[in-house]
């Protein structure tokens, strides 16, 4: 084998055709080093290519782990299935409990304070207003990251509601709107792809150069008022979002 494009080739191969499945370890360095003759430097680059399309993940003294790319199809019906106060799941556990998935969500930070710039104007507040920021993954069993989620509230609503604690909301934070007579009536996204940030790559196990979705929406209740704006990004391999039964005549 002459170089790294052709052991990088040679392992997508058997990576697509299964013989190392999502999860599964490939040789060591030291091994492909080996069986290819070919110095550590080139398995590297090979590696790194991989890593780079979103096939791998290396893992350091793990060795080089192959990438989990099950497509979760999040469906925008998911959230009438969760308005109900009482519930046990949230929309992200719900879209993958239809797909008999594990989908569990994973609260990483809750902080109070000013947002990012222009996320408390869609909140119609004034720039300085106190927020309540919730950040949070959305996994695929305990630790396959699959959707960084960044959520604020203004912070009085969220103490009102009962979703200013730092542990996760059973049932989900729309939910505990509807509980508290706020329930969500409507919403307004914007979809982009682009390129992960360094920390989002990280967070999601990525290459840098997989791209990504994000995805932002603004969540109101009947009379209008902005109840959150959340921020989510997850590898645009990973997910399929799904909008379906849109009114075309309203």
């Amino acid at each position: 084998m002459r170089g790294y494009r052709q052991l990088a080739e040679h392992l997508r191969q058997q990576i697509n055709r299964g013989d190392y499945p999502p999860g599964s370890t490939l040789p060591r360095i030291i091994d492909l080093m080996a069986v290819h003759s070919l110095s550590r430097q080139t398995v590297r680059e090979a590696i790194g290519v991989l890593a780079d399309e979103g096939l791998v993940v290396t893992m350091g003294k793990g060795g080089t782990q192959v990438r989990n790319r099950l497509r979760v199809r999040i469906p925008l019906s998911r959230y009438s299935r969760v308005l109900r106060p009482g519930g046990t799941k949230g929309p992200w556990e719900s879209a993958c409990a239809q797909q008999g998935l594990d989908g569990r969500m994973k609260v990483v930070d809750v902080s109070r304070g000013q947002g990012p710039e222009g996320v408390a104007a869609l909140l119609d507040a004034p720039e300085d207003a106190e927020l309540l920021h919730r950040c949070r993954h959305a996994t695929i069993g305990p630790d396959d990251v699959v959707q960084i989620q960044r959520a604020w509230y203004l912070a009085d609503l969220a103490d009102e509601v009962g979703i200013s604690g730092e542990g996760k909301v059973v049932g989900g934070v729309f939910a505990a709107f509807a509980a508290a007579g706020h329930p969500p009536a409507k919403a307004s996204e914007r979809v982009e792809s682009r390129m992960p940030s360094p920390s989002e790559a990280a967070q999601l196990r990525i290459g840098g150069k997989v791209p990504v979705i994000a995805v932002e929406r603004v969540t109101r209740d009947r009379e209008g008022r902005a109840l959150e704006v959340l921020r989510s990004v997850a590898p645009a391999d990973r997910v399929q979002l799904i909008y379906d039964d849109l009114p075309l005549n309203t």
